[in-house]
């Protein structure tokens, strides 16, 4: 009689005994590869977001008037300086930001930032060698969509004294010059600047150096999480993101915290944004990570 081979009981009960072994821990083996891929896929995201929201805002942040910093409450709230701005509440970071723009020609800046302080000139106009007014107004109009234009922008001399709260229109329009910015009008002379109403700058501290301004900039946190930049809008013309006149742009959604503090003229932002990531039964919503930025 042919014999024929089969397992033993034994040999049955030991490969259902190993198949258990492999089904319960390579299970969890591959179960614990997935969380860890999906959590790594989460934390670069949002490390990748972070930095942009930060990278963002500290890229015009280096062009801000130093002086013209506050912190608001929200939108509407007191504008406190920066420096006196400790503690939690404040969400909105808002400062006047120098025209880069226009020292990003391909010849020559638009505006030089040097005064003509002859004695012997008029004092109805402030002459700025080597300026040119209406290539200011074409890039100012292009950036804003023509909605601005030069004679909504102001200057601001280098070394003059100025109230924070006061000096550039966080409060209200500045009437006659008597601010840190000073609003300026063309002549049709692309050399010149002059006052946006009759008179002149008698009275007026005016320095050699000076710095050219057509738009603040806000940042705000508002209640949905969201990041928002807040452009296009002069404070010295009583202009406030409060009445709706600025334009408004999403920077980063969910996010989770806004912070900023200064040292001196040094100026340091924190940006957290988060995820909800579900584990099986267990919500594992809040996770989140930040990304920092100090701006000279």
């Amino acid at each position: 009689m042919r014999k024929r081979w089969a397992f033993t009981m034994i040999e049955l009960i030991f490969v259902i005994v190993v198949m258990g072994i492999i089904g319960k821990f390579g299970a969890e083996f591959l179960a614990q590869a997935y969380r860890s891929f999906i959590f790594s896929s989460v934390n670069n995201s949002l490390l990748s977001k972070s930095a942009s929201a930060v990278e963002f805002i500290g890229s015009r942040l280096q062009y801000r008037i130093k002086d013209s910093v506050i912190a608001r409450a929200g939108k509407a709230g007191t504008a406190t300086g920066i420096g006196s701005a400790s503690g939690t509440g404040f969400t909105v970071l808002e400062w006047v930001s120098t025209d880069i723009d226009g020292y990003r020609s391909t010849t020559v800046p638009n505006w030089s930032g040097i005064a003509d302080l002859d004695p012997g000139q008029a004092l109805g106009v402030i002459e700025s060698p080597a300026t040119n007014t209406g290539a200011i107004d074409a890039l100012i109009s292009t950036l804003s969509y023509g909605d601005t234009g030069v004679n909504d922008a102001a200057l601001y001399f280098i070394g003059s004294n100025s109230d924070i709260t006061t000096g550039y229109g966080w409060n209200g329009a500045l009437a006659d010059q008597t601010g840190a910015m000073h609003p300026i009008n063309t002549t049709g002379v692309a050399t010149q600047f002059a006052p946006p109403t009759a008179g002149d700058f008698t009275g007026i501290d005016i320095y050699e150096y000076y710095k050219l301004a057509w738009t603040a900039y806000a940042i705000e946190h508002d209640a949905n999480g969201d990041l928002i930049l807040h452009y296009d809008y002069q404070p010295w013309n009583g202009d406030s993101i409060a009445a709706g006149d600025s334009k408004t742009a999403i920077i980063m959604e969910d996010v989770s915290t806004f912070q900023f503090m200064a040292i001196g003229s040094i100026i340091k932002i924190q940006v957290c944004t988060q995820s909800d990531i579900v584990d099986g039964d267990n919500d594992a919503g809040g996770y989140s990570l930040c990304k920092e930025k100090t701006i000279f």
